[in-house]
């Protein structure tokens, strides 16, 4: 077995872990810093919208020897606006010109070809209307808000409304830093954009439904044993699954990370950008906040609770009365899985004194000639 499988196979036996939990507050903490900076970067500099929200033009130019800059510097001149161009196959450029109408294109149209020394009718110019960036916004708003309800009703009623919360408010963190990270680099925001913003919620409720269902199970019938707290399960279901979410995590950002770095980076790929820096900024997000952020969010959820506290205080007098009388006042390593009733028993039982014990079942019907009722 690899190093990695056996690690593996330890966390999820509980032989060793991390207290993701106990240190919540630093997470939260950490958290709150990256949020407020994605918040300062969106509302100062602004998401840089493409011309498919804002309406413009698109010109396509035959395979042309200018290059990007002058064909940038010819396109602002002629628009008097801010031009974004990207070279493609066959020395071919895409300029985008934002908040251009009918009548100025065909005037821009023939600025190029002049400046770039290309033929005015070889210049495809494509015309983007604002109301249909509003549309693809609206639309987008509204897939948001659906996906928001339809997970919170289904988390709240394959688990619990605490879970839900806690993967809502996961969620709405993913997506924060995503968009802070688009303002502070300044990547054009497309319907590319849209389709990754959508594309990492999936991918984030994934591994936060992971652990959820790791927790379901580990913590049914939890306040008839006393070995455990909830945050206590609530951290080895974190670390019954890490090794789990992080190859899910690494598989998946592979790719992307090549259509980000490679792709659109070292071979100049722009329009790759678009869809490719959502989802590998919502990939790393979305693991960082189902172990940092949405389990430690439903254990102090849950900790809240009555019950739980009361658990939490059995515990804790379990421990310390082992403590005073020499024996060691840790959480036991394991956890049974099974009855939560052979935990009370054994909390409830003597210890046998002797060296051999014999089981119970052997000493049934002696005294009497026979095992059998009379």
């Amino acid at each position: 077995m690899s190093k990695l499988g056996n690690l593996g196979a330890r966390l999820y036996r509980g032989e060793v872990g991390y207290d993701f939990v106990g240190k919540r507050k630093i997470w939260y903490g950490i958290s709150i810093l990256i949020t407020i900076t994605a918040i300062v970067g969106l509302a100062v500099r602004g998401l840089n919208m493409g011309i498919e929200f804002e309406g413009g033009a698109v010109f396509n130019t035959p395979k042309t020897s200018a290059s990007v800059s002058k064909a940038e510097e010819s396109a602002e001149k002629a628009s008097g606006h801010d031009a974004i161009v990207q070279k493609l196959g066959d020395d071919k450029l895409r300029i985008q010109i934002a908040g251009v109408d009918i009548k100025k294109s065909d005037q821009i149209k023939k600025d190029l070809a002049e400046d770039l020394q290309v033929k005015a009718g070889d210049i495809d110019a494509d015309l983007v209307g604002p109301s249909w960036g509003d549309q693809i916004a609206n639309k987008a708003w509204q897939g948001l808000a659906i996906f928001m309800v339809l997970v919170v009703i289904y988390l709240a009623i394959a688990f619990e409304w605490r879970m839900a919360l806690a993967a809502l408010i996961a969620l709405i963190h993913d997506i924060t830093i995503t968009v802070g990270v688009y303002a502070l680099v300044g990547f054009e925001v497309t319907p590319g954009t849209v389709i990754g913003l959508l594309t990492i919620l999936g991918y984030s409720l994934y591994d936060t439904v992971v652990v959820f269902d790791s927790l379901k199970e580990q913590s049914k019938d939890i306040t008839k044993q006393t070995k455990y707290t909830y945050s206590e399960l609530a951290n080895r279901s974190i670390n019954g699954t890490l090794v789990r979410s992080i190859n899910t995590t690494v598989v998946a950002l592979l790719p992307v990370a090549g259509l980000l770095f490679i792709g659109g980076g070292a071979l100049g790929a722009g329009m790759l950008n678009d869809i490719s820096l959502s989802l590998f900024v919502g990939l790393a997000a979305g693991a960082y906040s189902s172990i940092f952020i949405a389990t430690p969010l439903v254990a102090d959820f849950k900790e809240r609770e009555p019950q739980m506290k009361a658990l939490k205080k059995r515990v804790l007098a379990k421990r310390a009365a082992a403590a005073a009388k020499g024996e060691s006042a840790e959480a036991p390593e394991s956890f049974d899985d099974g009855d939560p009733e052979d935990d009370v028993a054994d909390d409830a039982a003597p210890a046998v004194v002797g060296p051999r014990s014999q089981p119970a079942s052997r000493n049934r019907g002696r005294g009497r000639p026979s095992g059998k009722r009379r």
